[in-house]
């Protein structure tokens, strides 16, 4: 089967959920199996011609914001002789029913969170993504889901059946504490902090998880994020980076850092309120880390009910006050335990080769 995988910045993999999952479907492939990736060459200005074996296709624009829409449609067209196109996320669906009539192959759509639902965007966006969902829910031979939630929400907005595939978590490693580099780069390790990794957007919380941080000292914070590509997180900078216990670093790429950073930390605190199944929460939980997750549907089912949960400020910051360190070990055993079973990448990526074989067999 030769299958596309449209939607994602590319590979190598640098930072985010998308890319991750297809260079590590692209590791995980059966012989019976060829990839072909598109990359965007705004951002691999090296060209590679194949990596882990799956073939790479450049597109010269930037793969995200409006130019996504363009950037997915030419993918879809530059796919057309493909058995299968998996498309990552919904930026191009709207060009569905144009595709349906040219594509004789199956489109198998991972539509990620509830995009249109997202405060970050204005009126206009959020009419075009709720039309792009509609148009990827009606048009998709098989759709995807990465967490219960979005498959209930399939179900009882469209009465559709979506398929349950979530994300991996073992392609970051743990890093011993002895490192002499990591030490001297990231000096408050020697400390008892909690740490969290996110994009920097109101509806992943950081407003309220740095408010209960500020007004206690016992344990550091680190958040590591996009801090200054809006408005919301220069205001948060402005505000707290006052706070000597607090750090906020701007995004980290190299996976051995933030192995590190994770391996050396007290406990995960998560804000996320939408999406899915977080590839960040499920990294911690591959840690081992005790999960302090903000409380949604999402969070709970990814982590099991396993974790403490939290709905503002002032929730979290009574939790911090009264930290068990036996109660936490024991929930960053039960994270480490329900990664080990359900987000190891050659898990994932066999859930998808069996969705290819199930065609492959029609």
């Amino acid at each position: 089967m030769n299958v596309s995988i449209i939607g994602t910045a590319g590979v190598p993999s640098k930072y985010g959920g998308f890319e991750t999952l297809a260079e590590n479907l692209a590791k995980f492939q059966s012989s019976s199996n060829k990839y072909t990736i598109f990359c965007s060459s705004k951002i691999y200005t090296i060209k590679k011609e194949e990596y882990l074996n799956a073939k790479l296709k450049y597109i010269n624009l930037k793969p995200n914001g409006i130019s996504s829409i363009i950037y997915d449609i030419i993918a879809m067209l530059q796919s057309l002789n493909t058995n299968i196109m998996l498309v990552l996320g919904i930026s191009g669906a709207i060009f569905f029913p144009i595709i349906k009539l040219l594509y004789h192959g199956i489109i198998i759509t991972n539509i990620d969170g509830i995009e249109w639902k997202r405060s970050k965007w204005n009126v206009l966006v959020q009419f075009y993504l709720h039309l792009s969902e509609e148009m990827a829910i009606k048009y998709s031979d098989i759709i995807i889901g990465d967490n219960k939630g979005i498959i209930d929400y399939v179900k009882e907005t469209y009465n559709k059946v979506a398929i349950l595939i979530e994300y991996g978590a073992d392609h970051i490693q743990k890093i011993g504490c002895d490192n002499e580099l990591f030490n001297k780069k990231y000096p408050f390790n020697k400390k008892k902090y909690a740490i969290g990794i996110y994009r920097i957007e109101p509806e992943n919380n950081i407003h309220l998880i740095l408010e209960a941080f500020a007004r206690q000292k016992s344990i550091e914070l680190v958040i590591v994020g996009n801090w200054k590509n809006s408005k919301y997180g220069l205001s948060l900078i402005e505000r707290y980076s006052k706070f000597s216990h607090i750090y906020l670093l701007d995004q980290i790429y190299d996976y051995k850092d933030i192995g590190f950073l994770r391996t050396r930390a007290f406990l995960n605190v998560h804000g996320h309120s939408r999406g899915g199944t977080n590839p960040s929460l499920v990294e911690a939980m591959y840690f081992g880390l005790p999960i302090l997750a903000f409380d949604c549907i999402y969070n709970r089912y990814t982590t099991e009910n396993q974790c403490i949960y939290w709905s503002s400020a002032e929730e979290l910051y009574n939790y911090l006050l009264q930290l068990n360190e036996k109660k936490l070990n024991d929930i960053g055993e039960k994270m480490e335990l329900i990664a080990d079973n359900r987000y190891r990448w050659s898990i994932i990526a066999s859930k998808y080769e069996e969705l290819y074989q199930t065609y492959d067999n029609h």
